[in-house]
């Protein structure tokens, strides 16, 4: 009869099917039951490979928790639903689910998470490059796929963060295209005749983002100080389901099957026919008649350098005044219709400006200006830290009136302009190579004979 094993020696032995087998003791379940984990093989040579693996993940206290692991689908909907949902705000936990239900799930999701490898990604990487979407599309797909994973890893839920393995698709640096200074001109040219033009002066001249524009209330306005507080900003969220069945609650609007080819009820969509809902889908919330935390919210600035103060140009205070009065006049002609949000930008009836509405009314002005098509972003912050930078302004300065919390993020706003580089370079000329005078003509004339020229020759030689 052979002696006991002591505790924790791992067993390795041949099984009567042939393979060798071998069992690990981890510790204890939560239960209080013994935590032995089993690992099979060919060949003993294997098996005891596999054994010290295990082994020693356990000695260093990284080994994964026991029982079956979730598939990826189960542990993103766990991450997002009760993880990232504590520390990320509304509209990046929108796009992070976004992300997640049209990529990540039907790319790997059924992919058990300690089954996940590198090459799993790559695969779906390189589905969504053919498909079209741009590297920086799947570069985010990465990084929200990445931190999931770190937190499982962080909870032993798998032995390694296998998106640490897989290099991501290269992006390159979006190139800015601002307003030249007779562009902007032009632009606010076109929105004079708009009774939205200080919401333009401010955001070509001040730098403002759409949201903290679209969001600032007079409150917020220091006349006396010239200053504005951009405390809040205007975003719109998606709608939450409040009821307790969200499946159900959705029954009528959901579609299983996919629309036949020359699809009319979609035919004025923009991004096309939208795809099929899942067999558990909890979408259509706006339907709900308890819907929450959606629709046109104010919200705060991401961060707590979003929210300093921003010098007013004292050219714009008259401008601003006087728009003021104007709106005071449009309360009054709303009556009783009037709804008071205290928006620096309103609608007629008092609500504020649609971000949407907002961008289109940009793309009118772009085309009634005669401007080539660019984003909102170049001609607003863009254009004003160029600008600034072409009057002269140090990039410290420009980084505290833009509000960004680094100088490197200040200069990729920041665009260079050939003629100042020309400008520039013919200082540079100057300043080490004067520039030649007018030319002058001089003759030399000699009386040696040319007998005397080369005796004096072979003189010096």
């Amino acid at each position: 009869m052979s002696p006991r094993k002591p505790n924790m020696e791992s067993s390795i032995y041949r099984g009567a099917d042939g393979w060798w087998h071998g069992r690990v003791t981890m510790g204890v379940k939560p239960d209080g039951s013994p935590d032995r984990r089993h690992r099979r093989a060919r060949t003993e040579a294997e098996i005891k490979r596999k054994v010290r693996e295990l082994e020693a993940l356990r000695d260093k206290g990284r080994a994964p928790k026991a029982g079956r692991k979730p598939t990826v689908e189960k542990w993103m909907s766990t991450y997002l639903t009760d993880i990232a949902s504590l520390k990320l705000r509304p509209r990046s936990l929108d796009d992070y689910w976004s992300k997640t239900r049209n990529h990540i799930i039907p790319g790997i999701g059924q992919h058990p998470l300690d089954k996940l490898g590198p090459e799993h990604l790559e695969h779906m990487y390189r589905s969504l490059l053919d498909e079209g979407y741009a590297p920086s599309h799947v570069l985010k797909v990465h990084r929200i796929l990445s931190r999931a994973l770190k937190i499982a890893h962080r909870r032993r839920l798998v032995v390694e963060n296998v998106a640490t393995l897989v290099d991501p698709p290269t992006v390159d640096e979006t190139e800015a295209n601002p307003f030249t200074t007779e562009e902007a001109k032009a632009f606010l040219e076109a929105a004079a005749k708009r009774p939205t033009f200080m919401r333009w002066c401010i955001g070509v001249g001040m730098g403002l983002r759409q949201g903290e524009s679209l969001g600032l209330r007079w409150q917020y306005v220091d006349f006396d100080n010239e200053l504005f507080h951009p405390e809040w900003q205007l975003q719109r969220l998606t709608w939450r389901h409040g009821c307790r069945d969200p499946h159900a609650c959705g029954a009528e609007l959901h579609r299983f099957e996919p629309c036949p080819p020359g699809c009319t009820t979609h035919k004025g969509y923009k991004r096309g026919c939208p795809k099929p809902c899942a067999k558990d889908c909890t979408k259509h919330a706006r339907a709900c008649p308890d819907r929450k935390n959606g629709g046109l919210v104010f919200t705060r600035p991401k961060t707590k350098k979003s929210r300093n103060a921003v010098p007013i140009p004292p050219p714009f205070i008259p401008y601003l005044l006087e728009h003021k009065a104007q709106q005071e006049e449009m309360r009054a002609a709303a009556g009783e219709l009037w709804e008071e949000h205290h928006v620096v930008f309103s609608r007629p009836d008092g609500r504020p400006l649609d971000p949407r509405q907002d961008w289109a009314e940009f793309k009118e002005l772009l085309a009634e200006a005669g401007i080539d098509d660019r984003r909102l972003y170049d001609g607003s912050r863009h254009t004003a830290g160029t600008i600034l930078n072409e009057l002269g302004v140090d990039m410290p300065t420009i980084m505290e009136i833009l509000r960004h919390t680094q100088i490197s993020q200040t200069r990729r706003y920041v665009k260079g302009r050939s003629h100042l580089s020309k400008d520039a370079m013919r200082r540079m000329g100057d300043h080490f190579m004067p520039r030649p005078g007018p030319a002058t003509e001089t003759r030399t004339e000699t009386t040696d004979s040319r007998t005397a020229r080369a005796r004096r020759r072979r003189r010096m030689r």
